[in-house]
């Protein structure tokens, strides 16, 4: 009986289907460009792009006890536990649309994360992932972050360095004062590549062991990288 078990489980491994496209991890230090690039990807192969402030909000949002789990650390001026940031993303990829792959960005941000994903992949049969880490240098994530400005209306999105207002200061949409984001400041951008560099870039290490790590230029024009990507992952 045992026996018949066990050839019905290989039988049904062998039989599931595999993903169109294997897993995506896009890594980078904030301001590296990573949201850019994902969703320019996800919509040129047809994948979910997930993002853990996504995950937390989409949680937060219906109340799920995952999301008030986090919600309360959050209030507590606390990070997010890695387990409840794992069960986040474990739900997340259970979800239909991610059956023919999906793409990460903004996690892994641990260690801890990259072996409990690492796990659930093998567990679900999706195999090692393909993991691109975009390479920005101290000044230009200063530029690209110190310069962002926020219309708080539509959320139109502008830097005054790179993709400047029509009029300074001033929503091109709706007239709108723009706003920059408290953690767009100098001060705090320093704290968080502080954070990046001491929690996420280890995980470059990590994943440079399985064999299947890219590192691109991330200080390209936005069309350079995302041609160096559709190239690497054979995309139109």
């Amino acid at each position: 009986m045992a026996e018949k078990t066990r050839e019905r489980i290989a039988e049904m491994k062998a039989n599931k289907p595999q993903p169109l496209h294997e897993p995506l991890i896009f890594l980078g230090a904030p301001g590296a460009g990573k949201g850019t690039q994902a969703r320019e990807i996800c919509s040129r192969l047809g994948i979910p792009h997930i993002s853990t402030g996504d995950i937390l909000r989409a949680n937060a949002t219906k109340q799920t006890p995952l999301g008030l789990l986090a919600k309360a650390s959050m209030d507590r001026g606390e990070l997010v536990s890695d387990e409840v940031i794992n069960e986040m993303v474990r739900d997340r990829l259970s979800q239909p649309d991610c059956q023919n792959g999906f793409l990460l960005d903004g996690y892994p941000r641990t260690l801890a994360q990259a072996e409990a994903l690492g796990a659930l992949l093998q567990e679900r049969g999706y195999g090692t992932p393909i993991v691109v880490n975009l390479r920005v240098g101290y000044n230009i994530v200063v530029k690209r972050l110190g310069g962002r400005r926020i219309c708080p209306v539509c959320q139109r999105t502008y830097n005054v360095n790179f993709h400047p207002p029509l009029r300074d200061g001033v929503c091109d949409a709706d007239g709108s004062p723009l706003q920059q984001r408290a953690d767009d400041r100098e001060e705090a951008i320093r704290e968080r590549l502080l954070a990046y560099e001491a929690q996420t870039a280890p995980l470059i290490e990590f994943y440079k062991k399985g064999g299947r790590f890219f590192d691109i230029d991330g200080e390209q024009e936005p069309e350079q990288i995302t041609g160096e990507l559709a190239r690497l992952l054979e995309v139109q």
